[in-house]
């Protein structure tokens, strides 16, 4: 019971980095997931909600709708938003379309893509923290324990992507959030 206390303690403000990069809160949501419908994004300018491949919505306020569209676990909308930003190799497109497919049920695509945002950016924590934890959920605890080895290698001590992959090696299973 002790061990499950320390967990929560230490993952409790931890969590809200995943599948969002370094950014320590959850994302509030927005008219984007309270009020548009079917993967529309709001936006601001025109005041209404827009389909994300249609808009002239920047990257930055993309890549914001696909977090929130993620942390309400509407993962299909999420990969709507990110594939409307400009730059589809960028390394956080990636790793996001990573995890929203692994989260779809596609582990092979998620892999494929955390390995590209990989090669385009070998000190992406979030990636490799994603990627060992597919290999946790797999049972492949050697690779798991090779990308948190990266993570730290690579200045990741501390961070979510670190503590989040530690934690799920030792309760062998992921953490999404």
């Amino acid at each position: 019971m002790r061990l499950v206390v320390v967990l929560a303690a230490i993952m409790a403000p931890s969590i809200a980095l995943a599948a969002g990069g370094m950014d320590p809160t959850p994302p509030k949501p927005t008219e984007t997931t309270q009020q548009c419908q079917n993967g529309t994004v709001w936006d601001e300018k025109s005041g209404s909600c827009v389909a994300p491949q249609e808009s002239s919505l920047d990257d930055d306020t993309l890549y914001g709708a696909a977090r929130e569209f993620a942390y309400a676990g509407q993962y299909e909308n999420a990969q709507r938003a990110l594939r409307a930003m400009s730059d589809q190799t960028e390394d956080r497109v990636l790793t996001y379309l990573g995890f929203t497919s692994r989260k779809m049920g596609n582990v092979q695509a998620g892999m494929t893509y955390y390995a590209a945002a990989l090669e385009k950016n070998p000190d992406n924590h979030l990636a490799r923290s994603y990627m060992g934890q597919a290999y946790v959920q797999a049972g492949q605890l050697d690779l798991a324990r090779a990308q948190l080895t990266e993570i730290r290698a690579r200045g990741g001590r501390g961070t979510w992507a670190e503590v989040s992959l530690r934690l799920a090696l030792e309760s062998g299973r992921g953490y999404a959030y």
